[in-house]
């Protein structure tokens, strides 16, 4: 949905009113399936159509029952078998089977919580739609007048673990706060079971952010690669040298500082990823001890596998504990087997996106032979 946020805004700067922009948004996958939980496609009453559920074979049917859920004003989850003759048409390896929640109109929730997570300090959230009853399971038929009660109010949950609503029991509230949370933590849309309830639950996380500690060469390439995967970038260094406009010209932020003292300044915190790169101790350390106890999501630095040991025996002397000196990643990164400066970039990244989705960093092909 945040993918499509600049189109939503220039439809309706045209003059198309939201009331007329239903969405399909895929809540389940199966198999090979060619976008994932999450995906979404827009249609307005004018046919202007934006994003995607499939890949392109199913879209135009998508869009169809855009139209009859507009016309009856009722939502419904529809299953999509994409066949291998299909998948290969839009230039896919094989096919799979999709549902996807149908809307009569765009959700108010949804929306303000795409917006709300672009813009700065805010919360990420998750809003919960519970799915049409009726089949078991994953075989969800259309949600039809008359054939199931009214559709039950959407939820919402922040990345703080605040619930807005309630499933009418506390045990099954807990429940959706932590598959929620986990959800937001990984960035990735699900639908979960509870109470034997569908729930699909949508995430809206705040914008990644990379904090890179140290101007050196890789950093020129580490914040280029980050911007165009969606990070928000800040670069610190003490150095005024170093750290400048020219030689970083597309970061977001640029400081001149030590980074422990600025922490607070840029608000350092769970939702960061932390690359320390400087190559001096008088710069890594502190900049590390402090993204450690901060709670960091990834902590990585540069060094040899001598400097990581030695790095790693002062932290432990300086009063960081076990638990913290287990989370940094060092030596950083993935290994690629690249050493050129957007090579060993790449590798960082690398992690760090494995890292946020849970991803093992091994080969795809190694992942189907051991399936």
């Amino acid at each position: 949905m945040k993918e499509l946020l600049d189109t939503l805004a220039g439809w309706r700067a045209a003059g198309t009113d939201p009331a007329d922009i239903g969405r399909a948004v895929v809540v389940r996958t199966f198999g090979s399936a060619p976008r994932p939980e999450g995906a979404v496609l827009l249609y307005a009453a004018d046919g202007r159509i934006a994003g995607s559920v499939s890949g392109g074979c199913v879209e135009g049917a998508a869009a169809e029952e855009i139209e009859k859920a507009r016309a009856d004003g009722h939502a419904r989850v529809i299953r999509y078998g994409i066949s291998d003759e299909q998948a290969w048409d839009v230039g896919l390896a094989c096919g799979g089977t999709i549902d996807v929640l149908v809307e009569p109109a765009l959700p108010a929730l949804a929306v303000d919580a795409a917006w709300a997570s672009q813009g700065a300090g805010g919360l990420g959230s998750a809003v919960v739609t519970p799915l049409p009853a009726g089949s078991p399971p994953g075989t969800f038929g259309p949600h039809e007048p008359g054939t199931g009660s009214a559709p039950e109010p959407k939820l919402v949950v922040t990345e703080d673990g605040q619930l807005s609503g309630s499933l009418g029991s506390p045990d099954l509230d807990r429940r959706l706060v932590e598959a929620a949370t986990e959800a937001l933590r990984r960035g990735l849309s699900r639908t979960v079971e509870l109470g034997e309830r569908s729930l699909f639950v949508e995430v809206f996380p705040v914008r990644p952010r990379l904090v890179v500690v140290g101007g050196v060469e890789v950093a020129r390439s580490l914040v280029r690669l980050a911007r165009e995967l969606g990070f928000e970038t800040v670069v610190v260094d003490g150095r005024p040298a170093f750290a400048t406009p020219e030689r970083f010209p597309e970061v977001d932020r640029l400081i001149v500082g030590w980074p422990d003292e600025v922490a607070d300044e840029i608000g350092l915190g769970p939702n960061d990823a932390v690359a320390v790169l400087s190559h001096d101790v008088k710069f890594d350390e502190p900049a590390i001890v402090t993204a450690l106890r901060r709670g960091c999501r990834y902590v990585g630095a540069v060094g040899s596998r001598k400097t990581q040991a030695d790095r790693r025996a002062r932290l432990l002397e300086a009063g960081v504990t076990a638990e913290e000196v287990a989370r940094l990643r060092g030596p950083v990164g993935l290994d690629l087997g690249g050493r050129a400066p957007a090579e060993t970039a790449l590798a960082i990244l690398a992690e760090i996106v494995a890292e946020r989705y849970g991803g093992s960093g091994v080969p795809m092909r190694e992942r189907a032979a051991s399936a």
